[in-house]
């Protein structure tokens, strides 16, 4: 960590001890640390001293509508200010709770207990992260978009969704500087998606990068007939790919 003093405020729902022994941990690694206990109206007043955000989850969360109404509210908080977040929460909480809230997915989990090694290392990655440019990979294929994800992780913030209606839920609560969308989807397919986005003045202007298996001069005409703001065969190299995306957003 850099000789510059970091702040980092803790999001809690309710009081807990556990969280105050992550303060004293956190401030040993050199961080400053505030605590937010119900008190969301300041998460906005403290962005100019703060790097980063983290959100200590009440246990069982995925279950109980009303705490995730909460968090919601805490997220479209800390989106105003631009800064990243990290959850902390039980493990099982985890894939339910992002599959009810794919925006979720931009940001770092860490389970519970905690381990402060891990928590730091997180913590560090999350606020250098904060000032790249952010990805989202839609496509059906896990395995695809696991490969893509780890290929761009270094250069940019990337996040994957496996589904359309996935995207378009994540996109509304988390825009990104450009989108690599799959042509062929089940259910609702890359084409459906890109005339969603167009409609939506939150997502209409990201730039959308249409993903596709087939290479025909046909196949091709066909993708870039919806004029997308460009395609990219999903059988390139990694080193073809951040090259590209380099000429598109930098």
């Amino acid at each position: 960590m850099s000789e510059e003093k970091k702040g980092i405020v803790i999001v809690m729902f309710k009081y807990s001890v556990i969280v105050k022994g992550i303060e004293r941990k956190l401030s040993d690694c050199g961080y400053s640390v505030t605590i937010l206990a119900e008190e969301y109206d300041m998460i906005q007043k403290l962005d100019l001293i703060t790097s980063l955000f983290i959100v200590y989850l009440p246990k069982g969360i995925a279950d109980n509508r009303g705490d995730i109404g909460q968090l919601m509210h805490i997220c479209d908080r800390i989106q105003a200010t631009g800064r990243n977040m990290v959850l902390i929460g039980e493990k099982d909480d985890a894939p339910r709770l992002m599959e009810q809230c794919p925006q979720l997915l931009a940001y770092a989990w860490v389970n519970r207990p905690v381990k402060m090694n891990e928590l730091e290392v997180i913590a560090e990655k999350a606020i250098k992260d904060s000032g790249k440019k952010k990805i989202l990979i839609v496509d059906d294929d896990p395995a695809y978009a696991k490969m893509a994800q780890e290929w761009l992780k270094n250069d940019y913030q990337a996040y994957s969704v496996t589904g359309g209606m996935n995207a378009i839920s994540f996109l509304l609560k988390s825009p990104v500087d450009l989108i690599l969308l799959d042509y062929e989807m089940p259910v609702v397919d890359g084409p459906q998606v890109f005339q969603m986005l167009r409609q939506e003045p939150v997502t209409q202007h990201i730039p959308v990068v249409f993903l596709t298996g087939v290479g025909t001069r046909e196949g091709v005409e066909r993708v870039m007939a919806l004029k997308p703001d460009g395609y990219i065969l999903k059988s390139t190299t990694k080193e073809k790919l951040l090259n590209y995306l380099r000429e598109k957003i930098g």
